[in-house]
């Protein structure tokens, strides 16, 4: 018999500490809402596994390493067994070094925390009966590439810009949802849906949407713990282009707004759910090789001076307006950080099982052909997609993306390829899990 537990840990940092997400310094001054761990474990009598939803942007997989270390060492799993994905929240803590510090001492309580509620969810475990339902919602994850009547790509051009002549894709509209049912102990609900969670900005720590969806399902329904898991979403976020002026379309309002909205599709599917049949637990990691976007010495002084500039705060020398002057700052750094290699670069691919219930993702932002790929391929009767899962080693842009342009892709520590290999071994991985 399946069994299935929980737990719930906050993580809220202390004032002072960098906030990541921006390519500006912001050490937070307040806290709008806490952040929180939110752990589930799965065990089927021989073998128990775990997936924690953290509400930071993300943990780079060396970082993550130790983490996922930390947590089998405190619950006597295995290293394959312990899933962790980050919502990428943009106003959460650094919790990798990188443009900006992030604090040994805090990292130190975070991963402990996280192993904490790792084994509470364990030590919480009950015979479970496993349910899903699916169900779309529009309006509220938006694509952010445009391609422009000049025939160039950008990344967030504006709102209402003449010169754009449509979106280059189209958003993932797809609600998840898995009920898990546990006789009169706390019902546990996972949710998964794809969208960046950038909407309230600011230097005060939020869990942004995700936050909210948790509280609004969990306050509808009574004896329930809800957990969100952010799907692929390196290409979406929530700025309707076309929103009328009187629409903020942004802010701490509009991130209520869509956790609001995002549960209101939970709720309409709760009470109508479909069993879903299945007696084991399995998990399983592979790696994969893939080229880095690595470029020569000249181009590296480029980025050099790019960076200069940018970090003298002299953005507006940089030959670019808007969006596109970040772009232009990514991509000078992406550069920079390759100057002595690697050439090839290792990448998680990793999945967990329980029944017919499966959860995986990439370790990055992928775009949300990559997750909708995946679904489509899996074996299972509903799979979860995650961003930022064990491991955030920056965008991962569709094959086509790189030849269009755009922040995504110029940015990106990869070269073409790295979405399509992605998809390839995911799809793999969920098939040998399936037998």
């Amino acid at each position: 018999m399946l069994k299935a537990g929980f737990a719930r840990l906050e993580v809220t940092p202390p004032l002072g500490i960098c906030m990541q997400g921006y390519y500006h310094e912001r050490r937070a001054v307040g806290i709008r809402d806490p952040l929180y761990v939110n752990a589930v474990a799965f065990g089927d009598g021989e073998r128990t596994a775990v997936a924690l939803s953290l509400d930071v942007i993300g943990i780079n997989q060396e970082e993550c390493d130790v983490c996922r270390r930390t947590i089998a060492a405190r619950t006597a799993l295995p290293y394959e067994a312990v899933f962790v994905a980050c919502t990428h929240t943009h106003t959460g803590p650094v919790v990798c070094d990188g443009l900006y510090p992030k604090d040994p001492s805090y990292n130190d309580i975070l991963f402990r925390r996280l192993a904490d509620a790792a084994a509470l969810a364990v030590a919480d475990l009950q015979p479970a009966a496993f349910s899903m339902a699916r169900r779309t919602l529009e309006g509220i994850a938006f694509i952010r590439r445009f391609r422009m009547k000049d025939g160039t790509t950008r990344t967030n051009p504006g709102r209402h810009n003449p010169q754009v002549e449509g979106p280059i894709g189209a958003p993932d509209d797809s609600v998840q949802l898995v009920r898990i049912t546990r006789g009169t102990a706390p019902e546990i609900l996972l949710v998964n849906f794809q969208v960046h969670p950038d909407v309230i900005g600011g230097d005060s720590f939020s869990a942004d949407f995700p936050g909210f969806v948790r509280t609004t399902v969990e306050g509808a329904l009574g004896n329930t713990r809800c957990l969100y898991f952010n799907g692929a979403q390196g290409d979406t976020n929530h700025i309707n282009t076309e929103a009328p002026a009187w629409d903020a379309n942004g802010g701490y309002e509009h991130s209520q707004h869509m956790g609001r909205s995002i549960a209101g599709a939970v709720l309409q599917m709760y009470g109508k759910t479909e069993a879903v049949a299945g007696d084991r637990v399995g998990y399983l990691q592979r790696s994969i090789e893939v080229p880095s976007s690595r470029v020569g010495a000249a181009l590296v002084r480029e980025a050099e001076t790019v960076i200069a500039l940018h970090e003298a705060g002299r953005d507006a020398e940089i030959p670019e307006t808007g969006m596109g002057v970040v772009t232009l700052v990514a991509e000078a750094y992406a550069r920079k950080n390759l100057e002595h290699g690697p050439d090839l670069i290792t990448l998680y691919v990793s999945a967990l099982v329980c029944g017919g219930i499966a959860i995986t993702g990439a370790p990055g932002e992928p775009f949300t052909e990559i997750g909708r790929q995946v679904k489509a391929a899996s074996p299972y009767a509903l799979t979860l997609y995650c961003c930022c899962a064990n491991g955030c080693e920056a965008y991962f842009p569709t094959r086509d993306a790189y030849a269009e342009g755009g922040y995504e892709a110029r940015s990106s520590t990869f070269r073409a390829g790295v979405a399509e290999a992605l998809i390839e071994h995911s799809v793999a991985v969920l098939r040998a899990l399936h037998g």
